[in-house]
């Protein structure tokens, strides 16, 4: 098998419309598609949803259904906020900083810009409760060749000790400016 690319993620919204226009508002998404059913097509369970689809770039689709008949959303309750989380890749620092900027005086709150070695992003959550990041990569070949060849030291490491392996020293070192 070969996977060709992501045909869609799909997440919970509580409103449809208002996910659409947010997200064009400011994320710039073009609404592409929308499902409605009384019937969910696969399990012929009367459920009626709206199954909308957004353009997230570069052929990528962000999907969302709401569910009136739905229990409330929730959360999992033993995943810290800031884990689940839906990353878009930006072209610039600047573009971050021009977001942030913009939610910010929407009044939503804004995470960062964090450096993370290899890219810079924002965190903010959704009208959903659905935590985004934006991230502008900063990297350079020879950071991303160094990222590559420890990964899977690293990996092994933390899968021995489950804390974070000496092969990440580096990344600290140069967020550091050492």
């Amino acid at each position: 098998m070969n996977i060709l690319k992501i045909h869609h993620v799909a997440y919970r919204c509580k409103d449809a419309k208002q996910t659409v226009e947010w997200y064009a508002k400011y994320l710039g998404m073009d609404f592409q598609l929308a499902f409605a059913e009384d019937h969910v097509p696969s399990t012929k369970a009367p459920d009626p949803y709206m199954h909308i689809f957004l353009d997230a770039g570069g052929g990528n689709v962000l999907a969302f259904f709401e569910l009136p008949n739905a229990p409330q959303m929730g959360r999992d309750a033993n995943t810290p906020d800031w884990v689940q989380h839906i990353a878009f890749e930006v072209g610039s620092v600047e573009e971050l900083e021009r977001v942030k900027a913009r939610l910010q005086a929407d009044g939503i709150p804004v995470v960062g810009v964090t450096d993370h070695t290899l890219f810079k992003s924002i965190y903010f959550f959704d009208p959903n409760g659905h935590r985004l990041e934006l991230a502008a990569d900063t990297s350079t070949p020879d950071l991303a060749a160094k990222a590559a060849e420890v990964k899977w030291a690293m990996l092994e490491e933390w899968s021995r000790t489950k804390r974070a392996p000496k092969h990440a020293a580096w990344m600290h070192e140069k967020a550091l400016g050492a």
